[in-house]
Order: structure tokens, then C-alpha cells, then sequence
């Protein structure tokens, strides 16, 4: 039986992570899409064979993995090379993260994918879909706190993903993170409640 199934997704900096590591204290599986995306793509990954057949040797380093700098570069301003590379990583993403919720035994899964909404948000995979907000100015100074990166770089990866409205209409439920430790942890609690009382609905269990 598919399990319970929450997408957990937000923008960048937006506090994913965090709020992913508090369902997991809380004994839920987590399954993180951009982990397997790391995964497949390290040497010896799935994916590095197809990358090498589809964007030649140069964007393979020494080591055997992907360059991640390089092909950021390259699909940033190709919204070619974005689709083909996409078309490799997202089928074989999509695989395993199954392969992983299906052997899960908690209660229900947090699928974390960061960009569920600019993917389309096939609703058939999730039983809730789950967005982690902050405003956009909390966004850009986590990130350059994190990352080194200027105001000016963050905004053009912000301006490449979905704009915070549009994401926030495919919410089922939202966590606000733009404020304590404390206050997300309370979120994160009581809608964990919430998903245990509904993935029992869901099984038929009382």
C-alpha cells in the first residue's frame, strides 16, 4: 500500500531543512530529493553515465562526479540543457524516492522536493503537499549568510523559481517560518498531530 505521503517543499532559504529535521525527532521518514539528486550524480551514480552520453566528458570532474558548478552555468541561461538534464535525474529521483517511502514505517513520509510547484505538483504523489514560508527578504539574508552569495545572485536564483504566491496556492498546509525556534517548532508539532490522525483515516485504522 502507498503510504501516507506529505510533500514538503519552499523556496530557498526558506527553512526546509530545519522543519524536515523536526518531523524526523519526531520519528517520521524523510525522504529528500535533493539527497538522491546527490546521490545519483556522485561517481559512480545512475546518472553520471547518461550526463557523460548527453552533455560529453566536460561536465564530469576528475573525480568521477558531476560538476555542479559547471552545469548550474549551463542551464541557467538554457532552458534546453534544463529540460535534458532534467529528463535524466528526474525519472530516476522520482524511482528511488519511492523505492524509499515504500520501505518506510513510520506513520506517514515527508517527501522533501524542493521544487514541487515549478515541476508541476503532480498531485497523485502526495496526500498533502506542505510549503514552508518566510518572506522574501528572510530568504536572501539566510542565503548569503550561508552561502557567501550578494544580494544581486540570490535574487536571480529566487527569480528562476516559483514567486511565493504561486507556491503558496498549491499549500494544503502551511508552516511560517518566519519567526523562533520555538514558534516553528509548535507548527511543526501540532501538524504533525494533524498528519497521524489523517494517515490513520487514510489506512482505516482507529
Amino acid at each position: 500500500m502507498k503510504p501516507f505521503t506529505v510533500g514538503l517543499t519552499g523556496g530557498l532559504g526558506s527553512g526546509k531543512t530545519a522543519v524536515a529535521g523536526l518531523f524526523a525527532l519526531r520519528g517520521i521518514a524523510v525522504v529528500d530529493s535533493d539527497e538522491i539528486a546527490h546521490e545519483l550524480t556522485r561517481a559512480g551514480g545512475a546518472a553520471i553515465e547518461p550526463i557523460r552520453t548527453a552533455f560529453g566528458a566536460a561536465f564530469i570532474g576528475a573525480e568521477g562526479a558531476l560538476d555542479r558548478a559547471a552545469m548550474r552555468k549551463l542551464v541557467f541561461g538554457d532552458p534546453r540543457a534544463r529540460r535534458k538534464i532534467e529528463a535524466i535525474l528526474h525519472p530516476l529521483i522520482r524511482e528511488e524516492s519511492a523505492r524509499r517511502s515504500e520501505r518506510a514505517t513510520s506513520a506517514y513520509v515527508i517527501l522533501v522536493v524542493p521544487l514541487l510547484v515549478e515541476s508541476g505538483a503532480d498531485r497523485s504523489r502526495y496526500s498533502r503537499v506542505l510549503v514552508v514560508d518566510c518572506t522574501e527578504a528572510q530568504q536572501i539574508e539566510r542565503v548569503k549568510r550561508r552561502s557567501g552569495l550578494s544580494d544581486d545572485e540570490v535574487r536571480d536564483i529566487l527569480s528562476a523559481q516559483a514567486t511565493r504566491e504561486r507556491r503558496l496556492a498549491q499549500a494544503d498546509d502551511v508552516i511560517d517560518n518566519s519567526g523562533s525556534l520555538d514558534a516553528l517548532e509548535q507548527q511543526v508539532a501540532l501538524v504533525h498531530e494533524k498528519y497521524l490522525r489523517l494517515a490513520a483515516k487514510s489506512t482505516g485504522a482507529s
